[in-house]
């Protein structure tokens, strides 16, 4: 892509925002508009994304319903208007620290955001997925630059929206799609952009989000870079339900080939028992699904390789086909011994077992791991009053901790975390995921003793918003 096309996509942005931000209802309609437009096209988008990506029209089909529920969610948050977090403090003349003034503040948009769509999820993380739909909602318009993974399906999706944006009324600028990893950067870097989103790798975020810091005003990047997502069976556990652990880390594992940042590819076991066995069972007994593409698949292979020739591994399933299910053991001892590259991201579907003979020493092994997106732990009931140390330190490297449940489920809805500790994500305190995502996009902004007739409409006495104001 043309530089001078992205500096003309990133002014039609910066001129956009202005009025978007302003209008409340029309977002909400716009990104109910969205919704239904892509879900009018639904047969052809599918298509579409599996002759691309690979992934089948059951979980093509449920990723592109997530993505159109996601849309209208935010619709109605928009709608609600809470995400504005209005606060109103009148004047107190006795205020114990001295006189209170006026002060009324609320959340602002930011401006134009940069969304860098995901391999891995063409709908829901991608040109419609919850990074637009979220900035959009705050007041920002998005400028996507598509994934070379889905290239048509991106192209598709960016001309349905386009069209449902105008037949809403959405000023022009509030949406664009760019192509090509120099036109991403050229964006990045543009002066009207306010804020930038990104899934992917641990390499390319962390070079796009020093560009990010870099630029003569910085800008806020969040980045979500992979996590193994860490999960420790307790020896009651593992005694009392063998099978019912080996069939959900098995499936959850291979899920997708893989292909989750949720995916659970380190798992802590204790050393006597059949569960490890139960899971070698099922994953040398586990389908191949074909991997998104071939940088993938090879990535997959070499790192897996590479894994598995560390000291102390053991290869237990292993078969001919480079992209199939893999298993390795190891035992706590030599994870901790080698724990920076024990710890390295898979993309695919690898399991790394770790074997302990006591579970209280796991908890130190698990204290030294980088920051990870989930952490489950999986244990009796019984068991909960003794586990609260060892949950404190899964909970401390891990943005969503599950118990006895698989992290490769993530609910779209306003409790969900999906970010942690960095390196998982860049931004530790944000999620990507559920209705909190929108707070990336906003900023506080405070009015002190200032006139009606100068104040954002969610600040003002008469509140023609209608919004949710916190009055003290």
């Amino acid at each position: 892509m043309a530089a001078d096309a992205v500096d003309l996509v990133m002014a039609a942005a910066a001129e956009a925002a202005p009025e978007w931000a302003a209008a409340p209802r029309s977002r909400s309609s716009a990104l109910v508009a969205v919704a239904n437009a892509l879900e009018a096209h639904r047969a052809e988008l599918v298509d579409l994304a599996d002759a691309e990506a690979h992934l089948g029209p059951a979980r093509l089909n449920g990723e592109l319903t997530r993505t159109t529920f996601q849309l209208k969610l935010f619709a109605e948050q928009v709608d609600d208007g809470r995400y504005l977090d209005v606060r109103i403090d009148r004047p107190d003349p006795q205020w114990p620290t001295g006189p209170r003034p006026d002060l009324r503040r609320y959340r602002a948009a930011l401006g134009p955001v940069l969304v860098f769509a995901a391999s891995n999820f063409p709908f829901a993380f991608s040109v419609a997925g919850g990074d637009t739909a979220s900035a959009w909602a705050a007041g920002c318009p998005v400028v996507v630059k598509a994934h070379p993974g889905h290239p048509r399906l991106s192209r598709r999706t960016a001309e349905i929206i386009t069209a449902a944006l105008h037949d809403a009324g959405a000023p022009d600028g509030v949406f664009a799609l760019i192509e090509g990893e120099d036109a991403g950067v050229q964006a990045l870097r543009h002066p009207a952009l306010a804020a930038a989103a990104f899934t992917g790798s641990q390499r390319g975020g962390l070079a796009l989000a020093r560009i990010a810091a870099e630029r003569p005003v910085p800008i806020p990047f969040y980045g979500e870079l992979g996590s193994v997502n860490p999960v420790v069976v307790t020896p009651a556990a593992a005694k009392a339900r063998a099978d019912e652990i080996a069939d959900g880390y098995s499936a959850s594992v291979t899920q997708g080939a893989g292909q989750f940042c949720t995916n659970p590819g380190l798992v802590f076991l204790p050393a006597d028992g059949d569960l490890l066995d139960a899971i070698a069972r099922r994953m040398s007994g586990a389908s191949t699904a074909p991997m998104l593409n071939e940088r993938i698949a090879g990535g997959f292979e070499g790192t897996s390789r590479t894994l598995a020739g560390r000291p102390g591994v053991r290869a237990l399933v292993w078969p001919d086909d480079p992209t199939a299910p893999r298993l390795l053991a190891m035992d706590l001892a030599a994870f901790t011994a080698d724990l920076d590259a024990a710890s390295e991201e898979c993309f695919g579907p690898l399991g790394l077992a770790v074997l302990y003979e006591r579970i209280e020493d796991v908890a130190g092994a698990l204290a030294a791991l980088p920051g990870q997106l989930t952490a489950s732990l999986h244990a009796e009931a019984e068991e909960a009053g003794d586990l609260g140390a060892l949950a404190g330190v899964l909970a401390g490297r891990a943005g969503r901790l599950l118990w006895n449940q698989w992290p490769t489920g993530v609910s779209v809805t306003s409790a969900m975390q999906h970010g942690g500790p960095f390196p998982a994500t860049v931004g530790p305190a944000t999620t990507s995921v559920g209705t909190a995502a929108i707070e990336r996009f906003l900023r506080p902004v405070a009015y002190q003793n200032v006139p009606q007739e100068l104040l954002p409409p969610p600040l003002r006495d008469d509140n023609p918003w209608n919004v949710p104001q916190s009055i003290a």
